[in-house]
């Protein structure tokens, strides 16, 4: 099939997206090469990346998004914006740019199908997390990242600040002994849209594309801009939902606790409510009790108590009972404006190197897993048991079924 033949069916499915200039196989930037990036999805996020975090040895070329005043304003924070090449199809750009590297920062119900097609393309894949919508396109994700040997980076940024990564790996080499108890923040569940008088598409809004595997629902301003507030487009990626700050904590958790490959095999509600404290246990019996109080943003950690005491890794920044254990911690990391320099580096580096970067596509998948199985585990309102190992429920397939969602005709997942 030739370039022009790709490019036609994936505008109007989702097919195999390979553009011709990959089919010799894409080489890896050089280490004195500048590293050459494009945006795709240019929200409140990109543009605070754009802003106020640094790409070394990067220049950002091109930005793709479906609502093109979103990239015009991103164009404008650095005088080097007004040089990008802009498209409103994120797959135009895919096909005509000789790209390193995409950072993929578009809603999450979009998010992997896009991030698949940029790998089939050629590029390594920066992806925000949370990293999938459903448990089941995670793995796909995962295989597709084997099959066409990129890197990817999930944003799940503590992963690479100094002092969170140095407590981890001491909580994973004994520190404070076997770990007994792990305690997040009790992070609040997705809501559900109900329909609402159908309103104008703003002009120039790709609403078709913007809907992606989900329905093409009337437009509605609160469905557009509260899109993670709903179920069927995030986890709750709201501030303070399971799938929003909830995966940074509970991406701490997987990190400190050595269980980037698999994950809880028993989850059950701690009431019937919606907004339950769900306590998790692993295999080697440490619990993970989500019942801690909401408290600021700077507190996004986890709480780790052992046979020796206990550290409290928060972002940036740890404390620990008795303070001693932390006597050869790296130094703080100011909340803000140039957290993520540590992570967006490790993704450069990586993309020179061929190296796994810090929260490379497994590490996010099973990160990603533990939040959706919190929201299954509430949704259900009883105990589940989770086979970390084949990914799914054990004698339950009621709970399956939520392990993936019919995708819209056009905007399936390719086999991988």
């Amino acid at each position: 099939m030739k370039r022009r033949d790709v490019l036609k069916a994936g505008l109007a499915a989702a097919p195999l997206f390979v553009p011709s200039h990959v089919l010799g196989g894409a080489g890896r930037a050089g280490a004195n090469d500048r590293i050459q990036i494009g945006f795709i999805g240019l929200g409140g996020r990109a543009r605070w990346l754009i802003e106020h975090e640094e790409f070394p040895g990067a220049d950002i070329v091109a930005a793709a998004d479906c609502f093109p005043p979103q990239y015009e304003t991103a164009a404008k924070i650095k005088p080097s914006g007004e040089k990008w090449r802009k498209y409103p199809d994120y797959r135009r750009m895919l096909d005509k740019e000789k790209l390193d590297a995409v950072f993929v920062e578009t809603t999450t119900h979009a998010r992997v199908l896009i991030m698949i097609h940029a790998l089939q393309a050629g590029f390594n894949v920066y992806g925000e997390k949370p990293l999938t919508l459903t448990i089941a396109e995670g793995r796909t994700l995962v295989n597709a990242v084997k099959r066409y040997n990129r890197v990817l980076q999930t944003g799940t940024q503590q992963r690479s600040i100094p002092v969170n990564a140095w407590a981890s790996k001491m909580i994973r080499e004994g520190i404070l002994g076997k770990i007994h108890t792990v305690i997040t923040c009790n992070f609040e569940p997705p809501a559900g849209w109900y329909p609402k008088p159908a309103q104008q598409i703003p002009e120039g809004l790709g609403w078709d594309q913007w809907c992606n595997q989900t329905e093409l629902r009337p437009y509605h301003s609160q469905l557009r801009r509260n899109w993670a507030l709903w179920w069927d487009y995030d986890g709750a990626g709201q501030s303070w939902g399971v799938t929003g700050w909830g995966t940074h904590s509970l991406d701490q958790v997987q990190c400190a606790l050595g269980t980037d490959d698999t994950g809880p095999v028993e989850l059950w509600p701690e009431s019937e409510s919606l907004t339950a404290a769900v306590t998790a246990r692993y295999a080697n019996g440490s619990l993970l009790k989500m019942e801690g109080p909401k408290r600021d943003h700077a507190d996004l950690g986890a709480i780790f108590i052992g046979e020796k005491g206990k550290i409290e890794i928060k972002r940036g920044t740890c404390v620990a009972d008795p303070p001693d254990l932390l006597k050869d911690a790296p130094p703080d990391t100011p909340e803000g404006p140039g957290e993520n320099r540590y992570h967006i580096g490790n993704f450069l580096d990586c993309i020179r190197t061929g190296k796994l970067p810090n929260a490379h596509a497994e590490v996010g998948h099973r990160s990603t897993t533990l939040c959706h199985l919190v929201n299954m585990c509430r949704d259900l309102g009883r105990k589940l048991q989770w086979d970390p190992v084949a990914e799914r429920f054990i004698g339950d397939e009621q709970a399956n079924a939520l392990l993936s969602r019919p995708r819209r005709k056009g905007y399936e997942l390719p086999k991988i």
